[in-house]
């Protein structure tokens, strides 16, 4: 057995800590960024944010949403082919989810077709660590050439990190395991890695990844974030791009099933390998647990309150530590642990 005795931090145990800042306005703080891949010929711009994958939150109205503020929108795998020729208008936006069975990789081959283009793609699977995974990412990056961005996970160390982008040819690498609001794999497997550590191990790791000029490997912070004080840590401690489920759950732009309460509107908001979506999508093997929970959010209102609300949490952090603009707020920020015992999240 083996004892890893360095303290290892979540996005409870610390604060950014103010600077000197010559921002007048937190309205002159840039949120956009603008990336070139390790692997991809394409350049993206936008809002790093991105919409995660669920099939309440990866969501055609999401999508179509989140673009006015130039956010990603990870749509879910259970789309036909024929949804997305009707529903899809951005492919910049708009991004293509699959698993690695052949079956995924024939449904992409039908999609490309169709649309007689590649997508930019996010290849999701709960435990990113097999050999099989690496070799199913690289050869959908075969399959897709250098004319797609691809982001594949998950995973929370360094090791791997490394691994998917100079053997998988991944560019983004998504980096959580078990955080998630929905998820349940550290309570039902003991697995997993403080959040805040890993982002910032990983991005390390990924950040000392060059392929040419501004030519880097990425990650997405994936998991973890109730409040837009936790997205600001996650880019703070070096995450490239941020995915959100739980804080978008619940707004107007998600499917599911809704039904009222106490006279509330409420969502039935579930992880992806819960028993819900298990038994939705084909049922539960007789091998594997079911490694989500089943959650009633209460209506939000629109998608787009919340990334404003968590933008403006952005601007202001940046005001606060002397960044100009989100692509400076980590080299700006310093964290200070904080006694987890006192620290209040409703303050």
């Amino acid at each position: 057995m083996k004892i890893v005795n360095d303290v290892k931090l979540d996005f409870d145990d610390v604060l950014l800590v103010p600077q000197r800042s010559r921002a007048a306005s937190r309205s002159l703080v840039d949120v956009k960024r603008s990336f070139r891949f390790f692997h991809s010929n394409l350049r993206w711009d936008g809002t790093p944010i991105i919409a995660a994958n669920m099939d309440t939150t990866g969501t055609m109205a999401m999508a179509e949403s989140l673009s006015r503020r130039n956010c990603i929108t990870c749509l879910h795998k259970h789309y036909h082919n024929t949804d997305y020729l009707l529903g899809v208008k951005n492919l910049d936006y708009f991004w293509y989810s699959m698993g690695i069975q052949d079956s995924e990789l024939n449904k992409l081959n039908s999609f490309m077709t169709s649309f007689n283009a590649t997508p930019n793609i996010c290849i999701d699977v709960a435990n990113g660590y097999t050999e099989n995974f690496v070799e199913r990412c690289r050869k959908i990056r075969e399959y897709c050439g250098n004319d797609a961005i691809i982001m594949a996970g998950n995973v929370c160390t360094p090791e791997m990190v490394h691994e998917l982008i100079l053997h998988g040819g991944v560019d983004i690498v998504k980096v959580g395991i078990g955080p998630g609001s929905a998820c349940t794999t550290r309570l039902k497997t003991g697995v997993g890695y403080p959040q805040l550590s890993a982002i910032a191990e990983c991005s390390h790791a990924a950040h000392g990844l060059k392929n040419g000029d501004r030519r880097l490997g990425l990650i997405c912070a994936d998991g973890g974030c109730r409040t837009p004080s936790d997205v600001v840590k996650a880019f703070a401690a070096g995450a490239d791009f941020v995915m959100i489920g739980g804080m978008l759950a619940g707004t107007a732009q998600c499917e599911g099933e809704w039904s009222e309460i106490d006279g509330k509107k409420v969502l039935k908001f579930y992880g992806m390998s819960s028993h819900a979506a298990q038994e939705k999508y084909g049922g539960i093997k007789e091998y594997r647990a079911s490694e989500g929970r089943v959650k009633t959010i209460e209506y939000k209102g629109e998608a787009l309150d919340i990334i404003d609300d968590i933008l403006g949490g952005i601007r202001s952090a940046c005001a606060y530590v002397g960044a100009d603009n989100l692509k400076d707020l980590p080299k700006c920020a310093e964290f200070i642990h904080v006694n987890r015992v006192h620290f209040d999240r409703s303050i």
